[in-house]
């Protein structure tokens, strides 16, 4: 074998890895979603996940603690079970529960 034909037989087997790769990735994804889902208003700042809604737009965007349209990926059935302590304005700090929608204010 020449080098161009070792090259080209190279690209070939690392193409093919990526294509079983990328299966088992998209059977894997469906099977993921059914055990988590997203819970809002749990992450710290720049601590969430991709594609929160609002204020950021990718992961580890948020710009505050537990952001209410800001969300992490967490086990199903999880989310309204993690309390955080949210600071308000003035000061105070209340307990709030992780949300399956986005929280207001």
């Amino acid at each position: 074998m020449n080098s161009s034909t070792k090259k080209v037989s190279a690209l070939a087997l690392a193409g093919a890895f990526a294509a079983v790769a990328g299966m088992g990735i998209a059977s894997g994804t469906a099977h993921a979603a059914d055990e988590f889902e997203k819970c809002y208003g749990i992450s710290k700042a720049a601590g969430n996940d991709c594609a929160s809604e609002g204020n950021n737009t990718c992961a580890g965007t948020s710009k505050a603690d537990y952001e209410g349209k800001a969300w992490k990926v967490v086990k199903t059935g999880t989310c309204t079970s993690i309390e955080v302590d949210v600071k308000s304005a003035d000061g105070t700090t209340a307990k709030r529960k992780g949300s399956l929608a986005p929280v207001a204010g």
